[in-house]
């Protein structure tokens, strides 16, 4: 049975102690990090109001004061490991069905461009998507959700692109706001639909963005279903210079920007730096001008490590974007097609063993730099003022998450104030 939630976060608590509480304070936001950069606060207690964290400090003194002013303290069991709750900022968790063909054909030698050439990738699953009902679209939806939450993530991006028409695309948009009055966890809807020019449009590529910025972005405003635009450059997709206008115009509309960039070809993280967006996603094919004119600008790097696991191919270059000094986040690129896993934490270990990153740098990815490449500032760090999201885990030394691969779970997840135990599979999510 799942524990239901502790209170309704509409009054304070305190939460320790922990034996190891890794705050992730003061580190930069861009650049490589030592492991001995971190704050490893012990016998720490987070003192929590509603759903921001007020206080952290010794927690027998904190304790004390909590007994004092008459507020719940939650005590922890021992070897309790506290950590800023993940945020996955790049997923496409909206979708129906499932694109397990694709998966045993790249293994069989076929490519990725080969494959949605042939009619599979990604408009096998508009196809799939379409014939979905926004019910059953929400109900998929949810059930991913409280999947995400169980491994410690508390901030999930989700993207349309599997629609690829104003009326799917907008179907898809709805799902997603409507899902997200359904659960705790923070949803940041992204608009996708420049994912691929659809098969069924009669027009060009371009005449394709026209219809996009005449007819769906004005009612994404007017609705306020997302304040994000993303687009797949790439051949299979769309060109820097097709896509460089569409961009412009919904940066006009005060829409930030991501990009699908640089992932079989070159070409996208200079689109994604020149039209300011806050980040350029994926990188596998990025070499070293990429990685110097990424490192130089503004533009935030998010690796994809489950996409080159689903493709089975090499890693975004992390080491050397770090070295060069971009800011590196992590996520999972949960999808149907490339990346089938979903597993961020998982992933994240895996892109460290490869890529050389010490735990401060996998740690970083997936929290306070993720939260910037959403453009999102108060989350990813446990300090005064952010929000109540931990993810803690039962060990001795936080070196064991990231250790055991993705294997050691969070027993215990804070979202936005709220404590939730057990394998929080209770809708309640």
């Amino acid at each position: 049975m799942t524990s239901p939630p502790s209170d309704p976060h509409t009054h304070s608590k305190l939460i320790g102690p922990f034996a190891q509480l890794i705050t992730l304070e003061d580190l930069p936001l861009k650049g490589s990090l030592d492991d001995e950069l971190l704050v490893v606060r012990k016998a720490a207690g987070i003192r929590v109001s509603g759903s921001e964290i007020v206080k952290i400090g010794p927690f027998e003194q904190m304790a004390r004061e909590a007994t004092r002013d008459k507020i719940e303290v939650i005590e922890l069991p021992e070897e309790s490991v506290g950590v800023p709750g993940f945020i996955d900022a790049h997923t496409h968790s909206c979708f129906a069905g499932t694109r397990a063909r694709d998966y045993a054909l790249r293994n069989s030698g076929s490519t990725y461009l080969d494959i949605a050439k042939a009619g599979g990738g990604i408009w096998d699953s508009v196809q799939q998507t379409r014939k979905a009902s926004p019910g059953e679209l929400e109900a998929l939806l949810l059930k991913r959700i409280r999947r995400f939450l169980r491994s410690g993530i508390t901030t999930l991006e989700v993207k349309s692109g599997y629609g690829l028409s104003v009326p799917e695309e907008l179907k898809m948009l709805r799902v997603i706001r409507s899902a997200s009055e359904k659960t705790e966890m923070d949803l940041v809807p992204t608009c996708l639909a420049a994912h691929t020019c659809p098969k069924d449009f009669p027009g060009s590529a371009v005449e394709y963005l026209h219809l996009l910025e005449a007819e769906l972005l004005p009612v994404l405003v007017r609705e306020g279903l997302t304040s994000r635009l993303d687009a797949f450059v790439e051949q299979s997709a769309f060109t820097p210079n097709e896509i460089l206008p569409y961009l412009q115009k919904g940066k006009a509309m005060g829409f930030d920007l991501t990009l699908h960039a640089d992932q079989f070809t070159t070409g996208g993280s200079a689109a994604a730096i020149r039209s300011g967006a806050l980040s350029a996603d994926h990188l596998e094919a990025s070499g070293p001008a990429e990685i110097h004119a990424l490192a130089k600008s503004e533009v935030i790097a998010t690796a994809l490590p489950g996409a080159s696991l689903g493709l089975g191919c090499g890693f975004t270059p992390s080491r050397a974007l770090l070295d060069a000094g971009a800011c590196l986040a992590i996520a999972s690129d949960y999808n149907p097609g490339s990346a089938p896993m979903g597993d961020l934490l998982t992933q994240a270990a895996l892109l460290g063993t490869f890529e050389k990153l010490s735990n401060a740098e996998v740690l970083a990815g997936i929290t306070f730099r993720a939260a910037a490449a959403l453009g999102l500032q108060d989350r990813g760090r446990l300090v005064a003022g952010y929000k109540a999201d931990i993810a803690i885990f039962r060990t001795e030394h936080y070196n064991e998450i990231l250790y055991h691969q993705g294997q050691l779970r969070p027993v215990q997840v804070v979202k936005n104030g709220r404590i939730y135990r057990g394998n929080i599979d209770s809708d309640a999510f």
